[in-house]
């Protein structure tokens, strides 16, 4: 058996400059596409070997899509054509700005411009019971388990006779009214209308219900209030419960109680109510707020010329956007198209350009024929114009041919027939604490 000590970077050595990234997102993906293989040697680190669309992640969790629909691989968007670029699958776990070295789990690494484009991770406001037993929606694996545990539940409702048990597995609680809890709720409205009642005619989805949970007084709380009612609508005429000033108090797996007392029986509570920084050791307090590194106007960390962060993990504060931009791919993306240009400058002594932040809109999709835009000069769309601008932006920015091909491919048969993709329950989902789910599984598998 191969042994961690065995591995090593094996990343060759360069008189050019050494540009190391650690993330592949949005942000990571489209620095690495603007720096030229002759001026630098490009280093890109991330736990996982692709770059995944994260805004369809959704879609993946419900059966709508397969992984890799919106996934490309890392070495394939970066083959042959990128000269002196080496990608590792591998986590970094601290930054020595001293030695001006990132620290891996297979050693360490000199860099001349470090790059940190981590992105964000769930933020439970450390509520431990939650973490442990809500279900989060930020990774391909999320998606997964999310799937697995929802087409468990409706197996298992309909093979249970006591109606409180059925009724649990049939409860179905997201958390957090931004994008990923609206287009996740509108989702789930959609296939308990035309897809569920086919898979399980002895269910009464009637009894289905979906509780959509936000701390504040609307929904989709960054875009404008009028995307905001109109969504609402979209909502409850979708049968969809909307819980607005409603916090999240406690959830050990079986019950969701909120403060003030209320409950809700539920076998599944999706946690999308926030999101902090994925930072990296090695760096300073002052150097960050509330999750984010403080960013110069050229993405620089303050007080580290030569360390860099962009996207999600970054927070440029400036007139326009005092907290920072939205936590959204635009950004990450235009930071990371910035950035090359700006590592280009500085190789060769030219003037910094700061970043200006293009913000393009925002849009969100509620179910077909169902979404909502906001657009530059107020412009605001809802309905079917803005579920087409919410469909072409998507295909426009997934990566590569063939995920563009099968996406819209997958969504022109949805149109026409209604379909939701394979239902199937590849890998099961159970919780290490659920002892009797295990036992379950274990004989479902046993084949002798």
């Amino acid at each position: 058996m191969l042994h961690i000590k065995e591995l090593t970077l094996n990343i060759p050595e360069t008189t050019k400059p050494r540009v190391v990234i650690i993330g592949g997102g949005f942000g990571g993906v489209n620095l690495v596409r603007g720096l030229p293989g002759k001026d630098f040697q490009v280093v890109l680190f991330d736990r996982q070997n692709y770059h995944g669309f994260w805004p369809l992640l959704y879609q993946v969790a419900t059966a709508g899509l397969e992984p890799d629909a919106i996934a490309e691989p890392l070495r394939k968007m970066f083959d042959e054509d990128y000269e002196d670029f080496h990608f590792r699958q591998v986590k970094v776990t601290g930054v020595n700005p001293a030695t001006k070295t990132v620290t891996t789990l297979v050693g360490e690494l000199r860099y001349d411009f470090l790059v940190i484009a981590t992105g964000t991770k769930s933020n439970y406001f450390g509520n431990e019971q939650i973490k442990k037993f809500s279900f989060p929606l930020k990774q391909i694996p999320d998606a997964l388990n999310l799937r697995s545990q929802m087409l468990q539940a409706f197996e298992q409702a309909n093979m249970i006779k006591d109606p409180d048990v059925r009724q649990s597995l049939l409860n179905f609680v997201i958390v957090g009214g931004g994008p990923t809890g609206v287009e996740l709720a509108g989702a789930l409205a959609e296939m308990r209308k035309h897809i569920l009642p086919g898979d399980y005619p002895g269910l009464d989805f009637s009894q289905m219900n979906i509780v959509l949970v936000e701390g504040l007084d609307r929904v989709l709380p960054p875009m404008s209030p009028k995307s905001s009612q109109v969504t609402r609508e979209y909502l409850e005429k979708a049968g969809i419960v909307v819980k607005l000033n409603t916090l999240v108090e406690s959830y050990d797996g079986q019950t969701v109680t909120f403060k003030g007392g209320e409950t809700i029986k539920t076998q599944t509570l999706i946690w999308a109510a926030g999101v902090s920084g994925a930072q990296i050791g090695g760096l300073p307090p002052e150097a960050s707020e509330r999750g984010r590194y403080l960013v110069n106007p050229f993405n620089q960390i303050i007080g580290f010329p030569d360390i860099f962060a962009i996207g999600d993990v970054a927070a440029m504060k400036t007139e326009k956007w005092p907290k920072g931009h939205p936590g959204v791919a635009q950004p990450a993306i235009q930071q990371g198209q910035h950035l090359a240009k700006n590592l280009r400058r500085m190789i060769r002594n030219e003037q910094l350009v700061p970043f200006e932040y293009f913000d393009k809109g925002s849009l969100a999709i509620i179910g077909r024929n169902r979404a909502v835009a906001d657009l530059p000069k107020d412009m605001h769309l809802k309905g079917f114009l803005a579920w087409m601008a919410w469909l072409f932006v998507h295909i426009y920015y997934l990566i590569g041919f063939r995920n563009k091909l099968v996406v819209l491919a997958n969504w022109v048969y949805k149109f026409f027939t209604f379909e939701n993709g394979n239902r199937l329950i590849i890998r099961p989902f159970i919780r290490k604490e659920d002892v009797a789910g295990q036992e379950f599984v274990r004989r479902q598998a046993d084949l002798d």
